[in-house]
């Protein structure tokens, strides 16, 4: 199944973090992604014509966020937006980070 038809699901504290090869592997999925912090975290920018065209995007990443209860980090200003996505509870990545990162490409991409 593909990871922007999945859904995140609640990980408990004692989950441990995807290993770096799995990492590596699901990001090969989400084009566009990379990974910092020791491959801790997936982050993205974005650029759009104006400061309402990123808002509009924000607002909609906004929107899955809290269906998905899985909510990124964002930064954003005229012309662009940085998503910034870890599980916060585990000190890594988990699989629900690709699925985000995969359902705001797709708002990204206009799907």
């Amino acid at each position: 199944m593909p990871l922007s038809e999945k859904h995140c699901i609640a990980c408990k504290k004692d989950t441990p973090a995807l290993s770096r090869e799995r990492a590596v592997a699901l990001c090969k999925e989400i084009p566009g992604w990379g990974m910092e912090d020791e491959a801790k975290c997936l982050i993205r920018s974005f650029r759009f014509k104006n400061f309402a065209e990123a808002l509009e995007f924000v607002c909609a990443v906004a929107v899955i966020a809290e269906k998905e209860k899985h909510h990124p980090d964002i930064t954003f200003g005229w012309g662009y937006a940085t998503i910034l996505l870890t599980t916060h509870s585990i000190k890594g990545l988990h699989e629900n980070d690709f699925v985000m990162a995969a359902k705001i490409s797709e708002i990204a991409n206009g799907a």
